[in-house]
This record gives structure tokens, C-alpha cells and sequence, in this order.
């Protein structure tokens, strides 16, 4: 297994179990003392938290935390902005298996983060996430608090354009469970010249420290609200320098419509000394979201477990003996589910480097999804015009990834496709094509992008989709083994 270590213990906070656990100690002493502080919504599973070092923040992210303490969650998803790194339209999460902090390791939930890459741009890579603090600060306070056994997504955000900012708001609230606690990592106001941002003077007074504590008040109270518009407003308007806007604002569109969140603890690096020339201020929030369970007749682990093998099944005969297997090969022993009828896609990537290797599939729903994942699955290896067939020495370094479609139904227009969610149809001077919903979040594309090549695909001119094209948009069920 491989494990990220931490690149904070011994500075940000203690390198040794023992005082990481003394200054936790402190600050829940702090914090039950603390008659008057509001209280956390019942049942949270949304922070927000602080990321500066401990003996700044920590006591503050505390009062949200304590929020979650005891409970078990199989996940916890970090939403932390990138200091470091350039990273544009795309979320970036580590390539190893496991981070590591002198509690212990926690596992990367692979699995959750597999299927977030179906639906939303995702690029894994460790040297973004050792050099970055916003994440890793928050893994070992999630280890003081919640019961032993769950697993992190750690996500990191650059910018995200409107596209991708609502593709990976609708990838999170599809994925988000009652399993799932959300954490977002942000400073709010980074105050002095150092960093660009002193509208109020650097006379270091009480003064300056109440106008910029207004402004965070106001961007808080659009989070408390799970306005996403007007946070975003709130800090263009005022140029508050909080450095996990994008975070934020991605939660708060993830996040059901009545979801609410609660500020519970406020304050500033400077507040010991009344010294405000320069100053950064944390905030903590604690909020209950209600994700929307599955859609009914969405495939249940065990349904999707089942196409797998048999797509697997299926590919193997059809390399190994040159004849694919009859359709109703597998329908005796099919759950319930998978003999419903519906469309379906079987695609062959390579392990090695996630290139295509085969991809048939068909929209209308013909015929039970086991017997269209069968027959597709052997077309996928031998019958793809644009590839070779697959060869016997290939098969173990190929992934199979299935897709369950929803009927295919017309729109009025290309502007009512949902990049993300959507699946598309091009039909236009009897040329057809069809791109799956996982395609432009894969590549990065946005919408005019994934359409103009959607008619190159068709055989059509890039800009085709234009004028005179017609439509049809579906959704999917993606699983890879």
C-alpha cells in the first residue's frame, strides 16, 4: 500500500500522539466551558474548517468538529483549496492508496474516488498533495474525533469554470451518502500588504480588525444560508481574500436545497495580541445535508457486481475463442434487477494507461441489461471498427467498465445538455453520434468543446452542432471493475 505521509507533524502541529491528544484536551476544556457558544445542527455531516496551523486554528476548527465527535462515517470527503499548485477545471486527489499522520494511516476511499472520476474531472497526483497544507491539516482533527475505521476522498481545487464548477457539484451530490461527512478547508480574510489585501489601513487597531471580521461575517452568513450565488458575490464584490472560496462554493451547490449550516466559533491569528498590521481570521462551521438517496432501480452493489464478472466472462471467451457467447448466456442466475430492459455500453481501457481499447454499446432499451451487457461485452473486444480485435496476451491488462443507460429522450435545444450528467445523441444529415456522460468529464471539456467533437465524431464539420442538428440526452450508471 502506498501511504502519502504527512509533511506538517513537527510544525503545523505535534509531531507525537501524546500532544496532539494534550492540545485536543485543551481546547474541548475550552470549548465546554463556553456556555454561551451556539450549538452544532443535530446530525451533522457538513464543516467547515480552518487550515492554518494549530496554534492558531485549531481551537476554532474544534468547535465545529466536536460536532462529528464519536460518530462513524465511512467517509470523509476534503474540499481544500490549492496554494501551491496551478490547477484549472479539475479536482486533484492523490495516486496513493493511504495518508499518514502520527495517529495512524487512514485509507483512501478508491473506490468512492473511482466512481467521482466517472462523472467529474479528476486527475490523481501526490506531489500536489504533499506540498499542500488545506488537506492534510484536517486528517489528524478528523482522527480525535470520529469513531476508528473510516476512509478520506482528499480533493484539491484550483479554479473551475461555471461548467465544470456545476459538473462537480452534481458528481458530489450524486455520490455524497448518509456515510458521508463533507469537510471544506478555508481560511476566511488574509488581511495585511503582504497579501495584497489592507482596504482598511495597516494602522494594526481594533478597528481594522471589526471591518474585516464584517466582511467574513457577510460571506458566513451566505454559507449559513447555502446561498452559493451570494457568497460568490459577497467576495467578488469586496475582494475578501478567503483563500477556499472555490471549495465553498462547490459545497454549497453540492449540497440539498435545505441544507443549512451554522457558524460556531470566529477569530483571528492576531486576536492574542491585538496587533492587527497583518492578520488572517479563521471561521467554523458545522451544517446538516440531507443527500437524496439512490434513484429507484438504480443498480445495488451486488447487481453491478454481477455485470462485471459476466462482461469479464464475456470478452474472455469472445478473445479467447474467437465466438462471442450466446446472449441469454447468464439470464438464469440474473438478479431482479439486470433483467430489466434498458441500453447498455461495455468499455476495454487500458490498465496501464486508461487508453481506449474498445467501446459498443446500444441506447434503446431492446432487451434486459444482462443479455445487452453480454452481447455488447464481445463486440467491445472483437468488433470496434477503430481498433484491432483484442488479443489473449492483452486481456489481463484491460479494465471493463460498464455503463446502464436510461432511455434516450429529445431536447429542444444543445443548450439543455448537462455536461456531467448527461449522456448525448447528434443526429444531423443522416450522420449519428453518441458521446457517453462520462466523456466530458474525463477529457475536461466543456460544452462547446465536447460538442464540436461529438460532430467530428459524427463525420460533420466542428462547428455542426450549430445550426440544424437535433439531440437526444440520457443518463448512465458507470462501474469498472
Amino acid at each position: 500500500m502506498k501511504t502519502l505521509e504527512s509533511s506538517l507533524a513537527g510544525s503545523w502541529y505535534p509531531a507525537s500522539e501524546t500532544e496532539i491528544r494534550r492540545m485536543a484536551e485543551e481546547w474541548e476544556r475550552e470549548a465546554a466551558a463556553d456556555a454561551a457558544a451556539p450549538v452544532a445542527p443535530e446530525g451533522a455531516n457538513v464543516l467547515v474548517l480552518p487550515h492554518a496551523g494549530w496554534a492558531y486554528s485549531g481551537a476554532v476548527a474544534w468547535r465545529a468538529v466536536r460536532a462529528v465527535r464519536g460518530r462513524s462515517f465511512q467517509r470523509a470527503v476534503v474540499l481544500a483549496p490549492s496554494h501551491r499548485a496551478w490547477i484549472e477545471n479539475r479536482l486533484v486527489a492523490p495516486e496513493s492508496d493511504a495518508v499518514a499522520t502520527p495517529l495512524g494511516a487512514i485509507p483512501i476511499d478508491r473506490d468512492w474516488l473511482g466512481r467521482l472520476e466517472l462523472v467529474a474531472p479528476v486527475l490523481r497526483n501526490d506531489r500536489v498533495h504533499a506540498a499542500e497544507h488545506a488537506a492534510q491539516i484536517e486528517f489528524p482533527i478528523l482522527q480525535l474525533a470520529l469513531a476508528p475505521g473510516f476512509s478520506v476522498v482528499p480533493l484539491v481545487a484550483g479554479s473551475l469554470g461555471e461548467e465544470q464548477m456545476a459538473m462537480c457539484a452534481r458528481a458530489l451530490a450524486e455520490l455524497a451518502d448518509a456515510d458521508t461527512l463533507l469537510v471544506v478547508s478555508s481560511d476566511f480574510t488574509h488581511y495585511g500588504e503582504d497579501f495584497d489585501y489592507a482596504p482598511y489601513g495597516t494602522r494594526g487597531d481594533a478597528a481594522v480588525r471589526e471591518r474585516a471580521a464584517a466582511v467574513d461575517a457577510e460571506a458566513a452568513a451566505r454559507i449559513e444560508a447555502r446561498d452559493a450565488d451570494g457568497f460568490r458575490a459577497v467576495v467578488d464584490r469586496t475582494g475578501a481574500t478567503i483563500c477556499g472560496r472555490v471549495p465553498i462554493e462547490l459545497a454549497l451547490r453540492a449540497m440539498p436545497e435545505a441544507a443549512r449550516l451554522r457558524l460556531l466559533r470566529y477569530a483571528t491569528s492576531s486576536d492574542a495580541d491585538g496587533d492587527f498590521t497583518r492578520f488572517v481570521c479563521y471561521a467554523a462551521l458545522a451544517g446538516r445535508a440531507d443527500w437524496a438517496p439512490a434513484a429507484p432501480g438504480a443498480l445495488g452493489p451486488e447487481d453491478r457486481a454481477f455485470l462485471l464478472r459476466i462482461a469479464r466472462e464475456a470478452v474472455e471467451h469472445a478473445v479467447r475463442t474467437g465466438r462471442p457467447l450466446p446472449a441469454r448466456h447468464f439470464a438464469a442466475d440474473a438478479p431482479a434487477a439486470t433483467r430489466e430492459k434498458r441500453g447498455a455500453f461495455v468499455t476495454l481501457t487500458r490498465k496501464a494507461d486508461g487508453s481506449l481499447r474498445g467501446c459498443i454499446g446500444e441506447i434503446l432499451p431492446m432487451r434486459p441489461l444482462v443479455e445487452a451487457v453480454t452481447a455488447r461485452a464481445a463486440d467491445s473486444a472483437l468488433e470496434d471498427p477503430r481498433f484491432e480485435p483484442v488479443a489473449p496476451d492483452e486481456l489481463p491488462g484491460l479494465r471493463v467498465e460498464v455503463s446502464a443507460l436510461t432511455p434516450p429522450a429529445p431536447v429542444a435545444s444543445w443548450r439543455d445538455i448537462v455536461l456531467g450528467r448527461d449522456g448525448m445523441t447528434l443526429e444531423k444529415s443522416r450522420r449519428f453520434a453518441v458521446f457517453l456522460p462520462q466523456v466530458a468529464p474525463e477529457q475536461g471539456w466543456g460544452l462547446a468543446t465536447t460538442l464540436a467533437h461529438l460532430s467530428l465524431k459524427a463525420g460533420l464539420p466542428a462547428d455542426a452542432w450549430r445550426s440544424g442538428a437535433s439531440f437526444e440526452t440520457f443518463c448512465a450508471e458507470v462501474f469498472h471493475e
